[in-house]
């Protein structure tokens, strides 16, 4: 089948056959889960392990080795949940390094979206209700700091933008209108997002990218929508996020314009 990519407000998804990802983080919580079976993960510097799913923080370092088998990946923004507020979705869980190891995940919606060719007509929809359910469940509350959701808000605006390179106002301008000094302002940022505003910014960049492609946009075109350079930049920095290049998991995907 091919590739699954959704990117909606808030959330976003992949599922599709993967194999080894090296060393990469994320500027959001994610929920990795095998759909048929197993998948080996391994959290920073440490051992692989074999695990049915993983909830992994915003920041933190890790890479998997799916064996050329489907997994399923949600991302959520930290002004949908934490990675707490995700909890419910898996089974038999412990924590390992900073890390919700899960024995067992009934997700068989992930399953379902995979497996219809038609499911990005109803996606978004499905994950809304998916991630309500976990944070019901959990009791999970995502309180930001109202200033770092004005600089989100700020970074997704495109009439906002100050910078054609980053598609987001500076730092220095997104401490400016949180009328806070760009050290105390970073530092804010970090401590309610997990990740600096820099790397918050590129991974907002690089949803519109995926967008695009969904949208049935070729690479080169997402790129320049997104406000790369050009498509080599945007493939490193791919790379860069997902510990993968782009033609093995962007390419060939399930467009908005033929589902």
């Amino acid at each position: 089948m091919k590739p699954l990519w959704h990117v909606g407000e808030g959330r976003m998804l992949f599922a599709g056959c993967l194999g080894r990802n090296a060393l990469h983080s994320h500027s959001a919580p994610v929920l990795l889960t095998g759909l048929y079976d197993d998948f080996h993960l391994k959290l920073g510097r440490g051992t692989w392990f074999s695990c049915r799913a993983a909830i992994i923080q915003a920041g933190d370092v890790y890479e998997f080795d799916a064996g050329g088998r489907p997994l399923a990946v949600v991302y959520v923004e930290p002004t949908e949940t934490s990675a707490e507020g995700l909890a419910a979705l898996i089974h038999d869980s412990h924590e390992e390094q900073g890390a919700l190891i899960g024995a067992r995940c009934d997700l068989d919606l992930l399953r379902t979206l995979y497996e219809d060719s038609a499911s990005l007509a109803w996606a978004d929809e499905a994950l809304a209700d998916l991630i309500g359910f976990s944070k019901a469940k959990v009791g999970a509350r995502r309180e930001i700091d109202v200033r770092v959701l004005r600089a989100i808000a700020a970074i997704a605006d495109p009439e906002r933008a100050e910078s054609e390179l980053t598609g987001a106002p500076s730092v220095a301008a997104a401490a400016d209108a949180a009328r806070l000094s760009t050290s105390r302002f970073q530092h804010l940022f970090k401590q309610e997002t997990g990740v600096s505003y820099r790397r918050y910014a590129a991974w907002t960049r690089m949803r519109v990218a995926v967008a695009e492609v969904v949208k049935g946009e070729n690479f080169t075109n997402a790129a320049h929508a997104a406000g790369y350079y050009d498509q080599p930049h945007f493939a490193h920095e791919f790379r860069r996020i997902f510990g993968a290049p782009a033609s093995k998991s962007l390419a060939g995907v399930r467009s908005l314009v033929c589902s």
